[in-house]
């Protein structure tokens, strides 16, 4: 039977509400299952309330399945063998998450290949897509949690009533233990940078090349 464009109209109207309304409750009841946390993040000078399981250091680092800015699936397992820094921000869209976006951007180009840095904030796809290019952010994956939300309720960074993830870093050795870990304790602040990426470099092997190395000495005998 075909239905006319009227009826899918009126159809799609029908049942619209109780989808939504149907997600909404899903979504609350899935809240009301996961661990609270309290008073260890402050957002306005209040404590928030974090949803999900905390890790601690020495953890192994739970695996959890965020989309990329085509909407494909990507994993912590995606990873193995890596050393993992992930940067958490609440939004890209505002002050302190797009600096802190651009500054890990711009570490990247001075880090091993054996270091790998990922942002992780509950933006769209599209917005994060946007905001790469707008702001050439090129030498990090940017992913989205907004999907199934399992990274957040993996790692304990849901703010209860906002939807955002709090602001955090993480390192991730190569053996997938957890090795650092920083809830910044506002969410308006900035990470340590410094120490974040003095971890990282100390965490990563070393990376042995194999080429020899040209000393200054031989390279003054070689002019």
């Amino acid at each position: 039977m075909k239905l006319s464009s009227l009826s899918k109209l009126l159809l799609l109207l029908f049942f619209t509400p109780s989808i939504l309304i149907f997600n909404a409750h899903a979504k609350t009841l899935s809240e009301s299952t996961l661990t609270q946390t309290y008073d260890l993040v402050k957002a306005n000078n209040k404590y928030v309330t974090l949803l999900g399981t905390q890790v601690n250091i020495g953890d192994k680092a739970p695996n959890f399945k965020v989309v990329d800015k085509n909407f494909a699936p990507i994993q912590l397992t995606d990873l193995k063998g890596k050393t993992v820094l992930i940067s958490v921000v609440p939004s890209l869209d505002t002050g302190v998450c797009s600096l802190q976006t651009k500054r890990f951007n711009e570490e990247a180009d001075k880090l091993p290949e054996n270091i790998t840095i990922l942002t992780i904030s509950n933006d769209l796809p599209f917005a994060q897509k946007r905001f790469c290019k707008v702001e050439n952010v090129d030498k990090i994956k940017v992913l989205s949690d907004s999907v199934w939300h399992n990274f957040g309720e993996n790692y304990g960074l849901i703010i209860k009533n906002m939807g955002l993830l709090t602001r955090a870093i993480f390192i991730i050795d190569s053996q997938g233990t957890v090795k650092y870990k920083e809830l910044v304790a506002n969410i308006s602040q900035h990470p340590n940078y410094e120490s974040a990426l003095a971890a990282v470099k100390n965490i990563a092997p070393v990376m042995v090349i194999e080429n020899e190395v040209i000393t200054d000495e031989k390279s003054n005998e070689s002019k």
